[in-house]
């Protein structure tokens, strides 16, 4: 009975943790180029990974295995979007 009881409560917390992702393809249609970092993570929250080359940054929030969304900067301002798996 404990085994289905603690079952069933890692369901219930996994489909409810998984249904909050702000990795989802309505706010990805809400950046905009020219957004700042601060602005983009306002709408989908801080980013797992950036890196810099050449003067631009790249930030990737999620997992480029999976679902993830990508964005290039110029100085502090975005300049090109890209995602999977939304």
């Amino acid at each position: 009975m404990k085994t289905r009881f603690g079952f069933l409560v890692v369901a219930v917390a996994a489909l409810t943790l998984s249904g909050c992702s702000k990795l989802n393809q309505e706010n990805y249609d809400k950046l905009k180029m020219g957004m700042t970092l601060a602005e983009i993570e306002k709408v989908i929250g801080g980013n797992d990974e950036c890196s810099s080359a050449l003067g631009t940054k790249t930030c990737v929030w999620g997992n480029e295995e999976s679902t993830y969304i990508k964005v290039s900067f110029m100085g502090d301002a975005a300049v090109s979007f890209s995602s999977d798996k939304l």
